[in-house]
């Protein structure tokens, strides 16, 4: 093992202030080194109490700072290419939150950077594969216990969505999920996307279609669909099912106390990702310390990011056919084999 991460964590809005708390108080081996935001009284505040850590308003002096050998990118996607580029310039391990990038093109060129060092620094932060269940539902399938996989019927539903979130978003900031989840229980690629429009929700603002079907396919022929419901109201809700030759396994439904009181009986719904996925990222960012201080990457790498991507593409692109989009992948470099 090398020395503890000296982590500057770029952005410091909902995602990577959670991150910035996990590093302080749960990761062993990383501490935080700097945080990176826009707005520097927001940067200042999430440093506050962290010894040793500086705000900063600009990543290019966080990876220019002496006291950083690491970086967790937590800015929005449009943003991450940049600093994904200069960091892997600067032989840096990488956490990046997915997108990896917003766009199949722009991912393409950070696989080659990746490449042209010629060692994998990047994994990106898909944190589904690091929660027990989608662990345990893994294990099953490469096991083969219950025979071969043939289907996945998967619901991703939100509560409700910030101003400003378009139909496109739908794909590219929540089926994403969905696409990496299928990638890694099935461990094949994505073949086609189709995308299906049915009847929409009134809860859904001007100009987004919700719920949408996405129907999925992979190399094989597992066929997935997804029920994407952003307006949902209820709560928040990933779930899985999974039908085999000889069995049905269901993950991701309602956990806690079950009560019956003042002549009402249930449970709570979880209101939201971080509440749901709290003990996977706790995984995923000890992993990424763990393997980072090996010289290494300890989950999704830089090609999961660009195949992601390259699916979300396929899926914008069904949305507005309405007809099933083939998967455009460049070939596997070999530094991901």
């Amino acid at each position: 093992m090398t020395e503890t991460l000296r982590v500057a964590v770029i952005g410091a809005g909902r995602m990577g202030a959670d991150h910035i708390q996990r590093l302080n108080t749960r990761i062993h081996g990383a501490q935080v080194a700097a945080v990176v935001d826009v707005d520097l009284p927001r940067a200042e505040a999430a440093v506050e109490g962290i010894a040793g850590a500086v705000a900063l308003a600009d990543a290019e002096g966080a990876l220019r700072n002496g006291d950083v050998n690491a970086v967790l990118i937590a800015t929005p996607g449009f943003l991450h290419e940049d600093i994904l580029l200069k960091a892997v310039a600067l032989d840096l391990p990488i956490l990046c939150e997915k997108p990896l990038t917003p766009d199949a093109a722009s991912a393409w060129r950070v696989v080659q950077a990746e490449q042209k060092l010629g060692r994998t620094r990047i994994q990106v932060g898909f944190m589904r594969r690091y929660d027990a269940e989608y662990a345990q539902l893994g294990a099953m399938i490469r096991d083969g216990e219950l025979g071969e996989l043939l289907m996945l019927h998967c619901a991703h539903r939100n509560p409700d969505t910030p101003p400003g979130f378009t139909n496109e978003m739908l794909i590219n900031d929540s089926v994403v999920h969905e696409f990496d989840a299928v990638r890694f229980l099935t461990g094949e690629e994505i073949t086609s996307v189709q995308v299906r429009l049915g009847k929409a929700s009134r809860n859904a603002p001007a100009g987004q279609h919700d719920p949408q079907q996405v129907l999925i396919e992979t190399e094989s022929g597992v066929l997935a669909d997804v029920e994407i419901f952003v307006n949902a109201q209820f709560g928040y809700e990933v779930a899985t099912q999974a039908t085999f030759e000889q069995g049905i396994v269901n993950i991701g439904g309602d956990g806690g106390a079950y009560v019956r009181s003042a002549g009402r009986w249930g449970g709570r719904a979880t209101p939201g990702f971080i509440e749901r996925f709290g003990a996977a990222y706790d995984v995923e960012v000890q992993a990424w310390a763990d393997a980072a201080r090996r010289g290494e990457i300890g989950g999704p790498s830089a090609w999961d990011g660009y195949a992601t991507a390259a699916c979300c593409e396929a899926g914008v692109a069904a949305q507005k056919s309405g007809v099933r989009e083939t998967v455009q992948l460049n070939a596997k470099p070999g530094l991901y084999s």
